[in-house]
């Protein structure tokens, strides 16, 4: 049921361009990856996520774990223990997004030849820039590291992201059900509705959204 449904999802928003701003108010207003924003505007992507990581100041692990990056996914590639270098640049980008098929590159952390991912309008979402960069020489993860890893991965693995211009929201496996589906499809309805009643019927903010007059009506 777990796919099925993550398959629905996924569909839903990206043929109804649901909002990071609808999908959180779906999840209580959470779900934000703090601190993430768009390298491109106009950018939207949805898809289940794969969690890869760097660390000890070495990209070597997300060289190593983007070979099993499949079509369709958002890719959250993760810094720990970097001093704030650079985990990927151009190279990297344009063999996830275009060889591997990954929709978009979510990155906990800063990013490297931000004019060249801003030229090719490559779908990456970043918490900052920074020219100097990680170094590829191999590294064994301490203990630290793999807890880190754990958990970052049992959020994120197997979640759904939607990015846009807003930042990035993570809807987790635990919500990817039929009823979370039904919140998506509420949420849209009540979008339409209350475009109609400040468009159509000139109603204003207070009486559409707080006061929710239009159930007078039915």
């Amino acid at each position: 049921m777990y796919e099925e449904w993550l398959e629905k999802i996924v569909q839903y928003i990206r043929t109804n361009r649901v909002s990071t701003t609808e999908v959180a108010d779906c999840l209580g207003k959470t779900g934000v990856i703090e601190g993430v924003y768009a390298m491109n505007s106009g950018m939207f992507q949805a898809g289940r996520i794969r969690y890869i990581y760097g660390c000890q100041e070495s990209n070597w692990p997300i060289h190593e774990q983007a070979r099993d990056i499949r079509p369709g996914e958002i890719v959250v590639i993760d810094g720990i223990n970097v001093n704030k270098r650079a985990l990927v640049g151009e190279v990297v980008t344009k063999f996830i997004t275009l060889y591997r098929g990954a929709v978009a590159v979510v990155v906990l952390g800063n990013v490297r030849d931000a004019n060249d991912i801003i030229k090719q309008k490559y779908p990456v979402w970043a918490q900052g820039v920074n020219p100097v960069g990680c170094f590829n020489t191999q590294v064994t993860a301490d203990e630290e590291t793999k807890r880190i890893v754990a958990q970052q991965k049992a959020y994120y693995d197997g979640a759904v992201g939607v990015c846009d211009d807003t930042g990035v929201v993570v809807i987790p496996r635990d919500q990817i059900t039929e009823e979370f589906y039904g919140k998506l499809e509420f949420m849209e309805e009540q979008e339409d509705k209350w475009f109609e009643c400040i468009d159509r019927l000139k109603w204003d903010t207070f009486d559409t959204i707080c006061l929710k007059k239009y159930k007078e009506d039915r």
